[in-house]
Parts: structure tokens; sequence; C-alpha cells
């Protein structure tokens, strides 16, 4: 698959929050840095990272723009409360070997009443 395509199918599962399917998208080694947190290494702490998330939240990605550039694949999107992320996909093979995302911690938790860890 391209890029895009890859980051089309990446769009599809996290908006049906299948954790054991959208972490088969990264490479074994790959790296899921949202800045907001610590780093994610590892297809299996990615896969527990998503179980997680989906759990918590019902979140949905709707994109606004999706970009590429030879191994990159980069989304701009909103969710239906309008909060606003970007995300950039290192993609190799197929396979996600880096993930970047940019969006507001404090903001989405307000949004979505999570509290925050201390």
């Amino acid at each position: 698959m391209t890029p895009r395509e890859v980051l089309e199918h990446w769009l599809e599962l996290f908006n049906s929050g299948n954790a054991e399917q959208i972490s088969a998208l990264y490479s074994e080694n790959a790296t899921n840095h949202q800045v907001a947190n610590e780093p994610v290494v590892g297809r299996e702490a990615i896969y527990q990272m998503f179980k997680r998330e989906f759990a918590g939240a019902d979140m949905v990605c709707i994109p606004e723009n999706i970009f590429t550039d030879g191994e990159w694949a980069i989304l701009e999107w909103k969710d239906p409360k309008e909060m606003r992320g970007c995300g950039f996909f290192h993609i190799q093979n197929g396979k996600i070997v880096f993930q970047r995302g940019y969006w507001d911690k404090l903001s989405f938790h307000r949004l979505y009443d999570i509290p925050l860890e201390v």
C-alpha cells in the first residue's frame, strides 16, 4: 500500500475503535509519539495504548487534509467536538515505522470529561 492508502486505512480502523487491527499497521519496532505523552515503542505497546484509549473515550478522527511526500503521509484532523490536531506518519513497506501527533491534551481531557493524571 502507498503511504496515503495506509493512512486512509488507519483512519477507518481508528474510527472503528479496533485496537488490534490498527496496531497491525505498525512495524514491530515502530514508535508512536503523541507529543503530549511519552513515546510508545513497539507494536505490542502501541496495541495496549490504543486499547486503553479506545476504552477511555469515544474518539473520531475526521480528516481535513491529507498530504504525502515520499514515505510520509501527513494528516490534519478534527473531531466532532471541533478538537483539532495533526499527525505525521513515516511509512515503509506498507507499515508505519514512526508516528508523531500534535494536539492539545488539556482541551481533549476537558471536552471528553477525562481526569488528568497528576
